[in-house]
C-alpha cells in the first residue's frame, strides 16, 4: 500500500473556493479511481486555512494514475496559485488494519 499525509498552506481570502476545488477531487478519487482506498480532507481547528490530506492507495502505480485523473489535473490547475506555502509531504507504510482488510 502507498500512504500519503500531505499539509496545505491555503491563502485565507482563497480558502471557501480552495476547500471546493479540494472536495471535487477528493471526491472523484474516492469515487473513480479503483486503487484509491481512501481520500480524507481534513481542516484544522486551530487554524482553518491549514488543510489535512490522509490518501491511501492500493500502490505506487494507483497514485501515479491518480495524478492524471481529470479531477486531480483539473484541482491541480484550479488552486495552483491559492497556497501560502510549500505543501509538506509524507510517504508512509501501511501498518494496521492490514493491507488486505481494506478494499
Amino acid at each position: 500500500m502507498y500512504v500519503l499525509m500531505v499539509t496545505l498552506h491555503v491563502k485565507p481570502e482563497r480558502r471557501e473556493q480552495f476547500m471546493e476545488a479540494m472536495l471535487g477531487d477528493a471526491r472523484g478519487s474516492n469515487q473513480d479511481e479503483p486503487g484509491c482506498l481512501r481520500f480524507d480532507v481534513l481542516q484544522d481547528a486551530a487554524d482553518p486555512n491549514l488543510v489535512h490530506l490522509y490518501e491511501a492507495y492500493r500502490d505506487e502505480a494507483a497514485f501515479q494514475a491518480h495524478q492524471q485523473a481529470p479531477h486531480y489535473l483539473k484541482w491541480r490547475d484550479t488552486v495552483r496559485d491559492w497556497f501560502a506555502g510549500p505543501a509538506a509531504r509524507h510517504i508512509g507504510r501501511n501498518v494496521y488494519p492490514p493491507d488486505e482488510a481494506w478494499r
